[in-house]
């Protein structure tokens, strides 16, 4: 067993046995130029590794597989879930796993554990790369139900307070979950048919039973992939629920202004008459308020007249 750190580039490895797991975080010209002259990897596969927008796939050669993977990454900051690219090179007697971002914690914690705790790297790199291999993929498949759990608590928040809390606090709680939830399948729905590839293809230096080990990483992605299509039925739902009581609420306001215009208009129209600047009867040239209490009462009348009216066809 031996570990090697370069401290000129950033590549770390740990050794055990035959195999080597190389380990390169936010790589640049250098860790690629090191990667071309020790192994014998496709220019563009390298030039793949320098690119953050590159599509999960997998390219087969005759002696490793170059494979690309997102897994999703929790921004805190802009609450938004976020892909982050991972490239693995796997070869008979190595695994290279190379990522650009710092904060895929699940990958740098399982690489510093097989450096620091012998069994672990006897466990681990003591089998095969494919073994080596499923356990880096099913930590960071498994690292997604953690953000998944997330999601579940926003939805279950949003599903308590729907009928309570005003309505333009529900619309961007419900404006945050859907676009996470879009951000989140965005991420893993191309995983499905790379993992399946693993599961179903056959490869000579993969020592392990593969229709096992990453059949499991497979059930587990559709997993994810199952409950993202039930939340995002479920967000759909509340916001369906959300659109129709901001429409019933606004129908509510309308009908109370319409009904408080109704009954107002005939008084309206009544004190308009009288407010003109011509002569009428019972003007302000009599000096008696008589003819102003009729004209209140004839308002009154007009306004309950309008109102029994609006009973009568069931408006109010």
């Amino acid at each position: 067993m031996s570990t090697i750190k370069r401290k000129e580039l950033n590549i770390d490895s740990v050794s055990e046995g035959k195999l080597t797991w190389i380990y390169s975080e936010k790589p640049s010209h250098n860790e690629v130029k090191f990667l071309e002259q020790h192994f014998n990897f496709h220019p563009l596969n390298l030039d793949d590794v320098l690119s953050r927008a590159q599509r999960p796939k997998i390219d087969e050669y005759e002696d490793h597989l170059f494979i690309v993977l997102h897994f999703p990454v929790f921004d805190k900051e802009n609450r938004i879930t976020r892909a982050s690219e991972v490239d693995i090179f796997i070869g008979e007697n190595y695994v290279v796993t190379v990522h650009c971002s710092a904060n895929l914690k699940p990958l740098t914690k399982f690489f510093h554990e097989c450096q620091i705790h012998e069994k672990s790297r006897q466990t681990y790199l003591g089998r095969s790369s494919s073994f080596l291999l499923y356990h880096i993929l099913d930590r960071l498949v498994n690292y997604c139900f953690p953000i998944l759990g997330k999601i579940t608590e926003s939805v279950d928040d949003i599903e308590d307070v729907i009928f309570t809390k005003a309505v333009p606090e529900t619309v961007r709680r419900i404006s945050l979950i859907r676009r996470d939830l879009i951000s989140f399948r965005r991420v893993i729905r191309p995983q499905i048919p790379v993992i399946e590839t693993l599961e179903r293809e056959d490869y000579p230096f993969f020592k392990e039973e593969q229709e096992v080990y990453f059949g499991d990483i497979g059930d587990h992605v559709r997993k994810i992939w199952d409950e993202l299509e039930d939340y995002k039925e479920v967000v759909d739902g509340l916001a369906e629920t959300s659109n129709w009581l901001t429409s019933h609420r606004i129908q509510e306001i309308m009908r109370v202004l319409t009904i408080v215009m109704a009954i107002l208009a005939p008084p309206t129209l009544l004190s308009g008459i009288f407010g003109m600047n011509v002569p009428l009867p019972g003007g302000v040239e009599s000096g008696s308020l008589l003819p102003l209490g009729i004209l209140f009462s004839v308002m009154a009348l007009a306004g309950a007249g309008m109102f029994v009216y609006l009973r009568h066809r069931k408006w109010l």
